[in-house]
C-alpha cells in the first residue's frame, strides 16, 4: 500500500460538501461520499435521497438507535427525520431519471479526461449488479466524483481512457481526490486543476495522473 498524500477522507468529504446548496436534493454514493452528510453546513437545508425509496435521510445512528429495517441503498443503517418520506424504488428512480435530483456525489474506480465513469465492476470479480449508478449519472443535474487519486497499489485512477466497463459516458463534472479538485472539460478532453491539497505540487499530481491536466 502506498503512503497517503494530501487530504484524508474526512477532509475530502468536507471539500465535497462545498458543492451543496440550500434547497438541493442530493444523492450520496457508498464509500467516501457517505461522509459528506457529516459536513453539511449548519443552517443549510439539504435533502438526501436514496435509490431504495427514501427522501430526507437522517444521520447514521448511535448503537442504541439502530433499526435494521431502516437502511440506505448501500445497506447501511440510517435514521429518519420528522420530514422523511418513503415510497417505492420505482418512484425513486422516476425522481432520478426525471432530473429532479440536483447533485450526486459518487465514488469511482476510474474517471477519464472526457468525464467517462467506471465505478461498478472489475472483470472477473463477482458483483451484484450496477445498482442505481447508471441512472444517477444519466439523470442527475450535476455529478461529482469523490475518490482516492490512485488505487491501493498506486495506479492512477484519472486516465486518458477508462479500462474498466463504463457506468456512464461524459457524465462527470468534477473530481475531488486526496490530491486536489479537478473540473472535467468533456469536449476538450482534459482536467482543469481547481485546487491542490496542502503539500501537493503539480508535479506530484502529474506523476499520479494519466490524463491531460491544465493548471
Amino acid at each position: 500500500m502506498t503512503e497517503r498524500l494530501g487530504w484524508d477522507r474526512n477532509q475530502m468529504a468536507e471539500k465535497a460538501a462545498n458543492e451543496l446548496q440550500d434547497g438541493f436534493y442530493v444523492n450520496l454514493g457508498i464509500g467516501i461520499p457517505t461522509l459528506v452528510a457529516n459536513h453539511i453546513p449548519q443552517g443549510m437545508d439539504v435533502t438526501l435521497q436514496s435509490e431504495n425509496g427514501m427522501l430526507g435521510m437522517g444521520p447514521f445512528p448511535y448503537e442504541d438507535e439502530v433499526d435494521a429495517d431502516l437502511i440506505n441503498a448501500g445497506k447501511q443503517t440510517i435514521t429518519e427525520l420528522r420530514r422523511t418520506s418513503y415510497f417505492s424504488s420505482s418512484d425513486s428512480f422516476g425522481m432520478i431519471r426525471g432530473g429532479h435530483i440536483n447533485l450526486s456525489i459518487l465514488g469511482a474506480m476510474e474517471v477519464s479526461e472526457h468525464g467517462d465513469l467506471a465505478n461498478w465492476m472489475i472483470p472477473g470479480k463477482m458483483v451484484k449488479g450496477m445498482g442505481g449508478a447508471m441512472d444517477l449519472v444519466a439523470g442527475v443535474q450535476r455529478v461529482v466524483v469523490l475518490m482516492d487519486h490512485t488505487s491501493k497499489k498506486g495506479a492512477p485512477k484519472l486516465l486518458d481512457a477508462c479500462s474498466l466497463p463504463l457506468t456512464g459516458v461524459r457524465c462527470v463534472d468534477r473530481v475531488i481526490s486526496n490530491l486536489g479538485i479537478f473540473d472535467v472539460q468533456k469536449e476538450a478532453g482534459k482536467l482543469n486543476i481547481v485546487e491542490l491539497a496542502e503539500g501537493i505540487t503539480i508535479d506530484i499530481v502529474r506523476d499520479k495522473t494519466k490524463a491531460h491536466l491544465e493548471a
